[in-house]
């Protein structure tokens, strides 16, 4: 199922695009192949959207796209013929696939693990004679890490995130539950976090990047069901300021050699986490950024990452999970589910808008029953391994992933951007000179359509272009658009069909 097109063109009249519609369940995909007007079309009776790109007024740099190398993910790529596990890793970080350039790795155990672990399980081991990296890590983490930067034509930024300190340095004694760290374990899970670098840097790995800790509300929950550990907004300030930060920069581990970021939970929390965090002169001295999950962004809207970044410019914001199949009532896997691909697209769009620099998907790959997942805690993924028949899937959240991934690379700019009308857009310029503007229609987007009428003559956007189309259709709600885009004195004009998402690239060196 291969759901890119790509054809470059340098002639004006000689643009060429083409759909992919999902028919019927048995039905295997097949192009379509659409011819795009160069002037606005007259027909009324069509809903109109108007897209003008600004190229002179540009926002944050963006640092790319990725997943988690999480002990399912591993377990599930590494129970396929070698083949085929280089072409699961293939699929997302090289060149031929959708070039994820950012990997998540979780430190210790998570609930995407078969079992709750730590690094050193030996109580009272303060010594650490006993802490060392899990089978986890040398049969499945590691070597699929390496076959990704193998891969990959960039570098591959890897950051590590902790779920929850070793049972014997928590409050409860335990992975799970209400449980916080012990007050007389501050630096020692400080120096926890330098074992983990120092290990992975011996295995060929060093570390991009940590987060202070796994969505750290979750172990000030009773009875929380998955490894956990809880912080308030001042307990973490004040081990970050104190411990971690002072021992990563005695380490060799500075804010000049690695990244460090705070938070790394849900925009529900932001506005009471952030003034007390982000707010202490000292932290700057030692954290990058921060950290944001996208569960429940349905009930807090993006304004408030705007707030953040006008209260704490200095600190940039990174999307570090997401996942479909963890609400109440979905499946853990829906395989084909194109209601997840929409949903994926617009969070990222509305992310990427508002100040988020990357964003990075959970789980690289998963079984049919979202797992394994210790837990019980199972959820969807954009690989589905199906290891009896020894074959994959790749999820529609797979293709809407690389609408952006595959053509925003490393250091591309956010762009400004108007839009009148009912279609989502995000617009970036890359290093090599191209704008990339990405289009999803969809009845999630938050203005009314608009009839727009125009008996100007522009040019097409004609030196080259290239357009990437999927039809996300999974439904019968939503409306064609003619999505009108301007790039200054250029214009080119396409009809998007109801739920579809698109691509769109050209190229700003011929003028």
């Amino acid at each position: 199922m291969l759901l890119f097109f790509a054809k470059k063109f340098a002639r004006p009249l000689s643009l060429e695009w083409y759909n992919i519609a999902r028919r019927e369940e048995t039905t295997p995909f097949a192009p379509e192949r659409r011819i795009p007007s160069r002037v606005p079309s007259t027909d009324e009776t069509t809903t109109r959207t108007r897209v003008r790109v600004n190229r002179q007024e540009e926002y944050q740099s963006l640092l790319g796209f990725g997943g988690a190398f999480t002990d399912a993910a591993g377990l599930n790529i590494k129970s396929l013929e070698p083949a085929a596990q280089e072409l699961i890793i293939r699929s997302y970080f090289a060149p031929e696939g959708i070039r994820y350039n950012i990997g998540r790795i979780p430190m210790g155990g998570s609930d995407f693990s078969t079992r709750p672990y730590s690094y050193d399980d030996v109580e009272g081991d303060e010594a650490f004679e006993f802490w060392s990296l899990a089978f986890e890590d040398l049969e499945y983490k590691i070597p699929l890490v390496h076959l990704a930067r193998e891969v990959s034509e960039e570098e591959v930024l890897l950051f590590g995130s902790a779920w929850s300190a070793p049972r014997w340095m928590k409050t409860n004694n335990d992975f799970i539950g209400e449980g916080r760290l012990k007050d007389e374990y501050y630096q020692l899970w400080a120096d926890y976090f330098i074992k983990f670098l120092e290990a992975y840097s011996a295995a060929g790995l060093d570390m991009w990047g940590l987060t202070a800790g796994n969505e750290p509300t979750n172990g000030n929950i009773p009875g929380f069901s998955f490894n956990c550990m809880g912080w308030t907004p001042e307990t973490q300030r004040k081990w970050v300021a104190e411990n971690l930060g002072p021992t990563l920069r005695a380490a060799g581990y500075g804010k000049d050699n690695l990244t460090l970021m705070v938070f790394d939970d849900q925009r529900a929390y932001v506005e009471t986490w952030l003034p007390t965090i982000l707010g202490d002169p000292v932290i700057g001295e030692y954290v990058s950024g921060w950290a944001v999950h996208w569960y429940w962004n349905w009930l807090f809207g993006p304004e408030i990452l705007d707030g953040a970044h006008a209260d704490y410019p200095d600190f940039w914001i990174l999307a570090t999970e997401a996942c479909e199949g963890s609400d109440l009532g979905e499946p853990p896997v829906s395989l084909g589910n194109w209601l997840y691909a929409e949903s994926y697209a617009h969070n990222i769009i509305e992310d990427l808008n508002h100040w988020v620099r990357g964003w990075v998907d959970w789980n690289l790959a998963l079984d049919l029953e979202g797992g394994p997942n210790w837990a019980a805690n199972e959820v969807d993924a954009g690989i589905i391994v199906n290891a009896t028949a020894g074959e994959f899937y790749k999820n529609p959240i797979f293709y809407a992933l690389g609408h952006f991934s595959k053509f925003i690379p490393r250091g591309s700019v956010r762009l400004g951007l108007e839009v009148a009308g009912a279609v989502e857009a995000l617009a970036t310029s890359t290093p090599e000179g191209d704008v990339v503007v990405v289009l999803l229609n969809t009845p999630l987007a938050a203005s009314s359509a608009i009839d727009y009428r125009s008996a100007r003559s522009r040019l097409s956007i004609d030196d080259r272009i290239e357009m990437y189309v999927s039809l996300v259709r999974f439904d019968r709600s939503g409306a064609e658009q003619v999505v009108e885009i301007e790039d200054g004195d250029r214009f080119v004009s396409h009809t998007m069909p109801a739920k579809s998402l698109v691509t769109l690239l050209w190229s700003t060196s011929v003028e």
